[in-house]
């Protein structure tokens, strides 16, 4: 079939008179239509509203892009899918009434999605996403049911492309979902996520459909036959689409770059196979609609440049980018392509549906094509304008020439619409509008479900002093401001504490690629910022404990939340901006219940412990002072936390020596009112003596001779050892064994939990008991080897000397990138160079230790993480950084 308008036939329909099937039209599928329709411009229609909306309404942009996607798009592939699938496989109409109520489910799914979402109500969203799913699945049932039993046509397969985009939008649900409540985990996990919804969502769910509808509606719009080998090249197509969108799905979802890649230029090959073919079936003969023609040429073109972008960047930049790279092709995709190819596709279907006849079909064509070259010019140049990269005012101007072509079709369909309604009469048979108010139901819902978020959220940023000073009551006692900065999926600082009646004013600004805001509960709203945007909220006397959050849908559930904590006493005005690294965690001794932000930066003058093992010393007697104290140390970015340290540091000084040699440590107790200990897993010797607690001023020697290899480990021997291993009292000895090669490059690394909080407070205590610890480290700092990363030129050989300190957890040393062809575990190798097997992981149980080696075939960044992701997502992975 090529033609709606002539029903089920192989050939085009070429003077586009056919007559729409009386089969369809006595089971009322065309009232069915246009009830169905009628949602679908109501969603553009508050979608326009949406955008106009977006430079004072922070969600506005994301409630535009759902209402434009979920709504009209979704309403109008269900609708026409079971359309389409049934005349393509001549198979029975379904029940009425089991269609209205899959559209109605769907719709109302969407609006609830939309307000759970925005009031972040993960029941309500739940819900909703459920229905939704439900919706789906029972199209996809209905769609799998019609081809049971029934011959079809040449373009059967087609209708696979319909299940297969079914079975996308339910990933798509589910993934969103997950987006939206929290369940993808920390930022870096958030992103690939929200890559896999974005690419399932619009590649899937509305690329696929559009490429299968393509093949028979596009000869059917210019009026000629359709290829010989339409059928053959339609299973190729959708076999390079579906099962290249599979694999970068779940790459992208994974967080692996390449074979996302790979997966993504199958969908490409695939698409420019369709594009190939549809290119080939352009005749010189006047085209039924020329309107229609123009807007599916265009909008398949912008898909394949999308995709054939998508891929480009994907290929020649880091997956941590790929957000910045996809941001940028939104407007070419949803505007350029999905809106493009709606208003193209409705410009032709709308008047074969709801037309009475010949001359009611070429009067409505007539009004739905007025002035479309302006309208096709206007558009596509806003889509142009957004996708480049110019100067913002340009990019706005796009949009809005892009919103103003959109709302012109809109005025021409609602008159269509208007008018076909009041020619079906109650007498019009089952399907007759008077009879059936289930969808007009539906579409009155979803707009006031919308309207009712629009204006209860349209506060925005008053920028008047005044009004955040009412909301705050009372007399400020002194005006503070606090330097608040938006990046990696966190706001910093995550907490805020002032004194009663202090007049805070936020200085917000956002470093991060993508887009966010910043809401005040009860309070002011910054607008969206891109990077490098700074707004000023005043939020007047604080007299109560506040939330503040980013407003986009998912990244409030991710952690981008902040405390604002008010205290009794009076503070100091402070009229000079606060940068925020004394608030809240970052001063964590004291505060047990102070959160991290792992993203953030640390302190000025910071640098991290230099994690270079230098060779064991030419010498056999090894004499060492070591003295315990406490001492702050910078534990996380921007926390300072009270430490129980061996000479200074947390982890003490890394020994390192060879079998028979001697190590005399002195251990002298510095410490305020608290007795320590040592003891050396490396040495053996009865404990009684060397390994007693000493008071502060007293001095202990500890000798031993190195018997055994190894990586081991020596920590405070005083009770209880849990709290002075975990409040940083432990440190590395390595004893080479013997005939160790050289290589270029060997790093220690002690693995260990990090536990916020007053040292010996209960809190802190209660935590290393439950073993909940607040992060995870190697060599004592959370992260800091993501900041500053290890560096090596490709080629180079590497070994890992990791020793795992607990006090209480293990470690699965892993590195992203390589294979180790030498392993080295507790005094054995387990694996050497020669050998045919490689290893993926050096695992370690606690006070265990070894080494793992390397080669690094080239340039790139090879993340080292605990490969127990709880771990590695809470400050146990850093990186290398191989350069050529």
């Amino acid at each position: 079939m090529t033609s709606i308008a002539s029903g089920p036939t192989e050939t085009g329909d070429a003077n586009g008179t056919g007559k729409y099937p009386s089969r369809f039209r006595a089971s009322g599928v065309r009232a069915r239509h246009l009830r169905a329709h009628v949602l679908v411009v109501g969603w553009l229609g508050l979608a326009l509203l949406a955008v106009a909306a977006q430079e004072t309404l922070p969600v506005a942009r994301w409630l535009a892009v759902h209402m434009f996607l979920l709504g009209a798009v979704t309403t109008a592939i269900l609708i026409w899918s079971e359309h389409f699938a049934v005349a393509l496989l001549h198979a029975k109409i379904p029940d009425e009434r089991w269609s209205t109520a899959r559209l109605a489910i769907a719709n109302l799914a969407v609006a609830g999605l939309l307000l759970g979402v925005w009031r972040a109500t993960p029941l309500l969203t739940a819900v909703s996403a459920a229905l939704l799913v439900a919706a789906a699945t029972a199209h996809l049932v209905m769609l799998v049911r019609l081809g049971r039993g029934v011959l079809g046509g040449r373009l059967r397969p087609v209708v696979s492309y319909y299940q297969a985009a079914t079975v996308a939008l339910i990933g798509g649900a589910v993934l969103g979902w997950l987006l939206a409540t929290g369940g993808a985990g920390g930022p870096d996990r958030y992103a690939g996520l929200r890559l896999a919804h974005i690419h399932v969502t619009l590649l899937g769910w509305i690329g696929l459909p559009v490429l299968g509808t393509l093949f028979m509606l596009w000869p059917t719009v210019l009026g000629v036959r359709m290829k010989d080998r339409t059928t053959k090249v339609s299973r190729w197509v959708l076999w390079f689409t579906g099962s290249g969108l599979l694999v970068a799905v779940a790459a992208l979802a994974l967080g692996w770059r390449w074979p996302a890649a790979a997966g993504l230029a199958l969908y490409v090959e695939g698409a420019a196979l369709a594009v190939n073919l549809l290119v080939r079936t352009v005749r010189g003969n006047r085209p039924v609609s020329a309107a229609a023609a123009w807007m599916l040429a265009a909008a398949t073109s912008w898909l394949l440049a999308a995709v054939a972008a998508d891929l480009a960047w994907l290929v020649s930049r880091p997956l941590a980018a790929a957000q910045t790279a996809i941001d940028a092709l939104l407007p070419v995709l949803l505007i350029g392509f999905v809106a493009q190819i709606l208003i193209g596709a409705l410009t032709y279907l709308l008047p074969v549906v709801l037309s009475s006849g010949p001359k009611d079909r070429t009067a409505i064509r007539a009004l739905l094509e007025r002035g479309w070259l302006p309208r096709l010019v206007v558009l596509n140049t806003g889509v142009a304008l957004a996708a480049l990269p110019l100067p913002g005012p340009a990019a706005t101007t796009g949009v809005l020439l892009a919103a103003l072509a959109g709302a012109a079709f809109l005025a021409l369909a609602v008159p269509v619409l208007v008018r076909s309604g009041r020619g079906l009469s109650p007498e019009a048979g089952a399907g007759g509008v008077s009879r059936r108010p289930v969808l007009w139901g539906t579409a009155a819902g979803a707009v006031l479900t919308v309207l009712a978020v629009l204006v209860a959220n349209s506060g925005g940023d008053t920028g008047d002093p005044a009004v955040a000073s009412a909301a705050g009551g009372g007399a400020a006692t002194a005006t503070r401001t606090v330097n608040v900065t938006l990046a990696g999926m966190r706001i910093r600082p995550a907490r805020i504490e002032g004194a009663a009646g202090t007049a805070l004013r936020l200085k917000v600004t956002n470093t991060d690629t993508q887009r966010h805001d910043l809401k005040v509960e009860d309070g002011p709203a910054t607008p969206m910022l891109a990077k490098g945007d700074t707004r000023v909220l005043d939020l007047g006397p604080v007299t109560e404990n506040r939330e503040a959050w980013c407003t986009l849908p998912g990244h409030k559930a991710a952690g981008m939340t902040m405390d604002i904590v008010v205290k009794g006493g009076d503070t100091a005005g402070d009229t000079a901006p606060d940068s925020g690294e004394h608030e809240g965690h970052a001063t964590a001794a004291g505060n047990d219940d102070a959160g991290l932000d792992l993203s953030a930066d640390y302190s000025t003058g910071w640098h991290s412990r230099d994690a270079g093992l230098a060779p064991a010393p030419g010498v056999t007697v090894h004499k060492v002072e070591l003295h315990s104290a406490h001492t702050t140390v910078e534990v996380a970015p921007g926390v300072r936390q009270q430490m129980w340290t061996f000479g200074g540091t947390a982890p003490g000084p890394t020994l390192r020596g060879r079998v028979g040699d001697v190590f005399e440590v002195t251990l002298v107790n510095d410490d305020h009112g608290m007795g320590h200990g040592i003891d050396f897993h490396a040495g053996s010797l009865g404990p009684d003596r060397p390994m007693r607690t000493i008071q502060r001023g007293e001095r202990l020697v500890y000798r031993f001779r190195a018997e055994k290899a190894g990586a081991w480990l020596y920590h405070c021997s005083t009770a209880p050892m849990l709290q002075h291993m975990g409040n940083g009292m432990y440190g590395a000895i390595v004893i080479d064994p013997p005939g160790l090669a050289k290589v270029d490059h060997e790093y220690i690394l002690l693995s260990s939990e990090l536990y916020l909080g007053t040292p010996g407070s209960t809190a802190q205590v209660t935590k290393m008991r439950q073993n909940t610890p607040d992060a995870w480290a190697f060599n004592g700092i959370a992260n800091q080897y993501a900041k500053e990363p290890l560096k090596v030129k490709a080629g180079e050989r590497a070994r890992f000397w990791v020793v795992a300190a607990g006090p209480s957890d293990g470690i699965a040393f892993h590195l992203v990138g390589t294979v180790f062809d030498t392993v080295y575990k507790e005094g054995a190798y387990l694996l050497k160079p020669g050998d045919p097997g490689g290893a993926q992981v050096l695992d370690l149980a606690p006070a265990q230790g070894g080494f793992v080696e390397t080669t690094f075939p080239e340039a790139g960044h090879y993340a080292f993480v605990d490969h127990d992701m709880r771990h590695a997502e809470a400050g146990a992975y850093g990186m290398v950084e191989v350069r050529d």
